[in-house]
């Protein structure tokens, strides 16, 4: 019988430990500005993904996109960490080719035009680190507005004639990023 008392004694004890590391962890709340994801294909269970682009969404929250994304300064596409796009095949922006790989992802906005920037900076957070010297392809794409106003920011692509447009919303503000094989 003391033997069984030790075992109980013992077992609650280690249960006890457990359950106090478990609730010793600290978990933070949820980001104001959520991690999401866009692909090309975007179906799920495409085994053959062109491009895929990890980014964080804000929100405008009263606010206008020209209060948040300052005209003429490097913004890291989203929140948080700089956008970081992977091309899983060889592609060209305008006339440069972007092998297969990680890179960032950056635009320069300005009232007509935004400048697309694909660096070979990985893992920073914004734009603070940002190199010009580091860029491995740039494009100016016309800004153009959209009907209805989106209050995340928000990426999306489909094909176009010879590849495909990654496109870029917030608020009415729409760009359009063409990718060519």
């Amino acid at each position: 019988m003391k033997h069984f008392k030790f075992i109980s004694a013992a077992t609650f004890a280690i249960a006890m430990l457990f359950s106090f590391q478990l609730n010793a962890q600290d978990f933070q709340g949820l980001d104001k500005s959520p991690m999401d994801a866009a692909s090309y294909p975007s179906a799920h269970k495409a085994p053959d993904k062109l491009v895929k682009i990890v980014y964080s969404r804000p929100q405008l929250k009263g606010r206008s996109v020209e209060d948040l994304v300052k005209e003429g300064k490097v913004w890291r596409v989203g929140a948080n960490e700089a956008a970081e796009i992977t091309f899983y095949k060889d592609v060209k922006l305008d006339n440069t080719v972007i092998k297969a790989g990680t890179y960032s992802f950056f635009i320069i906005p300005e009232a007509s035009n935004w400048t697309a920037i694909i660096s070979s900076d990985l893992n920073s957070w914004g734009s603070y680190s940002y190199n010009e010297k580091n860029d491995v392809a740039r494009i100016n794409v016309p800004v153009t507005e959209g009907e209805e106003s989106l209050e995340a920011f928000s990426i999306a692509f489909n094909n176009n004639d010879n590849g495909v447009s990654m496109h870029l919303g917030w608020g009415t503000v729409r760009v359009a990023i063409p990718f060519t094989m």
